[in-house]
């Protein structure tokens, strides 16, 4: 036991240094400049989205960038997101609404939505994005300009979140939480191996060549979390590609309520531990007894670094997603008890094949 104690101890200390390569790596999407703006096909996939989709046209019709195709597809709301939309479009020639089609037997409902979209795109780059985004400034023009510059296949972000309710700041922390102890960000681009590799499909950008030859949402229709085996295909074709962190330019307010969060999050919380369930559940157990392990086995002061380095690490990420360092340290025990409650419905929903998003069983595909 003595030795297992050791072992927490370490794996806490190689989580604290991952966190502060990706603190000091500032891996954000640098400013770039383009001699000529190509025509980008915005693709927004919305399902009952009236509350956000009129933020994202909003952003999009005010940033300096012009050259835009903008495609919402209407997803079979049951909200009024298609009006919404259609009074965008009125007074913007280049917003269209693409009506929803029936869902066909093994889709999952955003990859159908995209792929749709992506059949109506006619931009040189097809720029993915959800309709809970907000954007700003030069972002479009940044990122078309890095790239080019890079020779990428895929540009991803992972957006600044947006968190106003408790529920929201006990559970959205945990994806950066994760993300950032567990992946140095620079090795998305720098490494080959496609297990060093994450992209966030609320801002997925694509050169038009790349999407056509791969056609990634029908390749993967049926998988939920698209973004993660698109980028790790990506990387296995011997691709570049990179991920940046969100800064100023990028936010998005992903859930409100602590139930929506959770039933989000069991979607992909196995996908982030090579989707083990095994390996994610004790994951989840060794560090939330590592405290007792250490103090019961090794000396306090084994303990006083143990807890250290946590809130170093924790106050690493934080800083580097744009997150309230103290917000986030303040909830550290309810963000570690929610992280089991997601483990713990990731689980039954595997058993029981039933996982209700949006009203539909994403998991009887």
């Amino acid at each position: 036991m003595i030795f297992f104690a050791w072992f927490i101890l370490s794996l806490a200390f190689a989580n604290f240094t991952v966190s502060l390569v990706n603190l000091l790596a500032f891996h954000y999407l640098p400013e770039g400049s383009l001699d000529h703006e190509p025509l980008i096909s915005v693709l927004i996939p919305a399902r009952d989205e009236e509350r956000n989709i009129h933020k994202i046209l909003s952003d999009l019709g005010q940033i300096p960038y012009r050259n835009l195709q903008i495609l919402v597809y209407n997803d079979q709301s049951s909200d009024n997101t298609g009006d919404v939309v259609r009074e965008f479009e009125r007074n913007d020639p280049r917003i269209s609404l693409l009506p929803g089609k029936p869902l066909p037997a093994h889709w999952t409902g955003k990859n159908h939505a995209c792929h749709q979209l992506a059949l109506g795109a006619k931009g040189e780059y097809y720029l993915f994005l959800d309709a809970d985004v907000r954007i700003r400034e030069n972002l479009i023009n940044n990122a078309i300009s890095r790239m080019r510059k890079e020779n990428l296949t895929l540009l991803s972000i992972f957006p600044v979140q947006i968190m106003e309710t408790l529920g929201a700041k006990i559970s959205i922390p945990l994806m950066n939480w994760i993300l950032l102890s567990l992946l140095p960000m620079p090795f998305i681009r720098r490494s080959k191996r496609p297990s060093l590799a994450a992209a966030n499909g609320q801002f997925m950008l694509f050169p038009a060549v790349i999407y056509k030859q791969f056609r990634f949402h029908e390749a993967f229709k049926e998988h939920r979390v698209e973004d993660m085996v698109i980028i790790r295909l990506l990387k296995k074709k011997g691709q570049n590609v990179d991920t940046f962190l969100g800064s100023s330019d990028i936010s998005c307010s992903m859930y409100d309520r602590l139930g929506q969060a959770i039933e989000g999050f069991t979607k992909n919380i196995f996908l982030f531990f090579g989707n083990s369930v095994l390996v994610t559940i004790l994951y989840a157990l060794l560090i939330t007894l590592a405290p007792v392990f250490i103090f019961v086995y090794l000396t306090v002061y084994a303990w006083i670094v143990y807890a250290v380095l946590i809130i170093l690490m924790r106050l690493n990420i934080s800083v580097a997603s744009r997150q309230p360092v103290i917000q986030n340290l303040g909830y550290l025990v309810p963000q570690q008890i929610v992280l089991l409650f997601i483990i713990g419905k990731a689980v039954y929903n595997r058993l029981s094949g039933k996982l209700i998003w949006k009203g539909r069983n994403v998991l009887d595909i």
